[in-house]
């Protein structure tokens, strides 16, 4: 349980079921690693509102600090890759090494619990079993709810992972939790949704959070078409592909196209539909099948697999065709593809079933 409306509609659901049921609470953040003291951060109002939510389902729930664990598997690496002037995922990765890794591990292993437990999380996303040779093995698949869909966040989730996982909230709207949440009396019914980066939180920018863990790199803005220096940014961790550069004193609003690393280069160009936003293809590395064993066929095929897919959370999945390079993937975009970053994560769709995820490098 988060704390949030969601996870509170989800407890209550499995509360009115026949499981021996409990709460848990992850605290993944340290607040002391920035301002030196925990009192009235975060996460503290999360876990009294667990707790609240909690005493009116009567049922027992305790709080399990991750923060370590989240620092070196997410944090860290999320910081690498900005550093590098890269776009990293920390909640994708964070479903994998912490939710439904670290996490789930450590209930496995806890001695108070009789039977190996199932990890009920309140994210819009459905499950199924299919046999696959003679095997029932189970599906990460999209929730009735699109406009909530979370199967993205959750397409690095091993299968191991996954088979244990319930999600109560695949067959139910939003509006239909917020609802349910005002009917039951719960604690959170009111609580307004989340958004934004966990350990940057929604009270401040990305730029001053980040400013406390990599020392500023000024370098210039050059517009791509002319080649002239419009502007000086801090750092390229700063920038994304697609985003508007904010440069004063222009005529036209511009936005990033490419990042020079090496050069500590920002380019950029005029107008929200330049040609050089667009992509028609993407290479990706470290390519995980919730099926580990079982990548689809039609990969070798001079077709390759035809899919949906999808590199941002907030869009709608695009046609594509999936092939094997050597040891990297590649999608070919039915339609260019605007704003697409290395380290962003693509996400491959058949129909409603998510089958996977990768990390961009290259984008053509």
């Amino acid at each position: 349980m988060s704390g949030g409306v969601d996870s509170s509609v989800t407890a209550k659901l499995l509360a009115d079921k026949d499981y021996d049921l409990s709460a848990v609470f992850m605290r993944n953040w340290d607040t002391r690693d920035e301002s030196g003291s925990d009192h009235g951060c975060e996460w503290e109002k999360d876990w009294e509102d667990v707790r609240r939510v909690c005493r009116v389902l009567d049922i027992p729930c305790k709080m399990v600090d991750l923060s370590r664990e989240y620092w070196t598997r997410v944090f860290e690496p999320s910081l690498k890759f900005w550093e590098s002037g890269i776009t990293p995922n920390p909640d994708v990765w964070c479903n994998k090494e912490v939710k439904f890794g670290v996490l789930l591990d450590r209930l496995t292993e806890d001695p108070g619990l009789s039977n190996t437990p199932w990890l009920a999380t309140g994210h819009y996303a459905n499950k199924d079993w299919k046999y696959h040779n003679g095997v029932s093995r189970p599906r990460l698949l999209r929730p009735r709810d699109v406009t909530k869909d979370q199967t993205y966040y959750l397409s690095s989730v091993p299968e191991r992972s996954l088979s244990r996982a319930l999600f109560p909230l695949g067959s139910i709207k939003k509006i239909e939790v917020r609802e349910l949440a005002v009917k039951w009396n719960l604690p959170t019914a009111a609580r307004q949704e989340s958004m934004g980066i966990c350990f940057v939180g929604e009270k401040r920018k990305f730029h001053d959070f980040i400013s406390q863990y990599i020392p500023p790199k000024p370098g210039p803005i050059i517009d791509l078409e002319t080649g002239l220096q419009v502007g000086e940014h801090t750092g390229p961790w700063n920038f994304t592909i697609g985003q508007g550069a904010k440069v004063k004193g222009l005529k036209e609003k511009t936005f990033v196209v490419k990042k020079d690393i090496p050069k500590n280069i920002i380019y950029v160009v005029p107008g929200t539909d330049h040609p050089a936003l667009y992509a028609q293809s993407l290479t990706i590395r470290d390519w995980t099948w919730i099926w580990a064993d079982s990548p689809p066929i039609e990969l070798m095929h001079p077709g390759g697999l035809k899919a949906r897919m999808k590199f941002r959370h907030v869009m709608s999945d695009t046609g594509c065709s999936v092939y094997s390079d050597n040891d990297c993937i590649r999608i070919d975009f039915d339609e260019p593809q605007k704003a697409v970053a290395p380290g962003q994560v693509a996400t491959v769709y058949v129909e409603d079933w998510c089958l996977g995820c990768g990390t961009i490098v290259n984008v053509a």
